[in-house]
């Protein structure tokens, strides 16, 4: 990076802040056929999370099976449940306890 003239350097953030210009194949955008525009955009840092936050709570307004599973904390992608995605359930399996015996408290001659 040291080595690279300003002109170049101002090249490569132009290419990062619009790479539509410089026919990059849309395939590589981490947003196609936006919503509200519907056109091919690659987003940044904070606006690509705010955009897939309002993307997933436009979901659950419009009650979609992908925003019933955000809401309720399931997974989304077809996934399995048996097992896994458990947080805040069971979060395994208690150890039985060791049983005293009926006469009183447990000898403490190891057994004998």
């Amino acid at each position: 990076m040291g080595f690279l003239t300003e002109a170049e350097v101002e090249r490569i953030e132009d290419i990062i802040k619009d790479p539509s210009k410089h026919s990059l194949p849309t395939w590589l955008f981490n947003r196609r056929k936006d919503f509200d525009t519907g056109k091919d955009v690659h987003l940044m840092s904070a606006e690509l999370v705010l955009r897939t936050k309002t993307d997933i709570d436009q979901a659950k307004d419009i009650r979609s099976w992908r925003g019933y599973r955000h809401a309720y904390s399931l997974k989304v992608r077809g996934q399995h449940t048996k097992t896994t995605g458990r947080a805040g359930k069971a979060l395994g399996v208690k150890k039985k306890t060791l049983m005293a015996k009926p006469g009183g408290a447990p000898s403490a001659e190891g057994g004998k």
